[in-house]
């Protein structure tokens, strides 16, 4: 699958939430292939939820593109009942770390790799921050308060019951700690060359304004990240998560949702390439939502 003849010269393609546990989402994965064999691959979190199965999709993946990196989403950190890897938090991750290294993919805890392609030369920056619950729902004063109405909506992220901190005392310290990591590290990159920002939330809140169900905002990042995209020299920030695939402008910096989503999800529109090229920077597209 791709969307550009196979003359062009290589490019930085981007993709997320493949959930790979749904056979018609494994099989569009069997199908991601680059056009050029120097095309690199963005890969923003949540291929699966065992650790089985994210080792085998993004084994294949790097078997085909020449550069992968990857960020986990929540669903890779999930201590699934049926997963016989019964690693937690960031002991799971760190796991997970260690296999993307075995296969060469670059991932949050490695060197920034740098694309030298067209559009070039680039820092791609795959993060990983986690949330914080400081994406508030209307009406609440602190997050104890936006618990209590995601509640008594019925609107509840399975991250409450799967995805465990340890050995942070909760999530919440678990962001805090990645947060600060991370701002470190982009801190010591140079200013005068782009970055792409790659993680599995929006670094800002604004995308999360559409969501269907406002209250599941808590879990879809962290204020602390607001200001990244600017201060980081941002061309895009590329993120999944809330399933909403499109391209929208924050302070001129692109913001790329990449995610495939559920095929309950992607089966009602257009069909589409799953991938979304990156850089060099595609043609100008109709934005959705809010341009800032």
């Amino acid at each position: 699958m791709s969307g550009y003849p196979a003359g062009d010269g290589p490019r930085v393609w981007a993709v997320s939430d493949l959930h790979v546990a749904h056979p018609d989402n494994k099989a569009i994965v069997e199908r991601l292939r680059p056009v050029h064999k120097d095309d690199w691959l963005l890969v923003a979190g949540d291929v699966g939820e065992l650790f089985g199965d994210v080792a085998a999709a993004l084994e294949l993946l790097s078997d085909r593109f020449a550069t992968v990196v990857w960020t986990p989403g929540n669903h890779e950190l999930w201590t699934h009942p049926k997963d016989p890897v019964t690693l937690r938090g960031e002991y799971r991750y760190r796991g997970l770390v260690e296999h993307c290294r075995s296969l060469g993919i670059h991932t949050p805890e490695d060197p920034y790799p740098v694309w030298n392609g067209e559009g070039g030369p680039t820092v791609i920056a795959p993060l990983f921050v986690l949330y914080d619950y400081s994406f508030l729902p209307p009406g609440a004063r602190d997050a104890a308060e936006g618990m209590a109405i995601a509640e008594a909506a019925g609107i509840v992220c399975t991250d409450q019951f799967l995805l465990y901190p340890d050995p942070h005392p909760s999530r919440e310290d678990w962001c805090r700690s990645r947060v600060a990591y991370t701002e470190a590290r982009l801190g010591e990159l140079d200013p005068a060359v782009p970055t792409i920002l790659v993680n599995h939330y929006p670094l800002v809140r604004t995308p999360t304004r559409i969501l269907r169900y406002p209250e599941f905002a808590q879990w879809c990042g962290t204020e602390a990240t607001a200001d990244w995209h600017k201060r980081f020299n941002a061309t895009d920030m590329v993120y999944g998560h809330l399933h909403i695939p499109r391209r929208t402008v924050y302070d001129n910096v692109r913001f790329t949702e990449v995610s495939l989503g559920y095929p309950r999800e992607w089966s009602r529109r257009p069909p589409v390439d799953p991938l979304r090229q990156i850089v060099p920077p595609p043609p100008p597209e109709p934005t959705l939502g809010d341009r800032l």
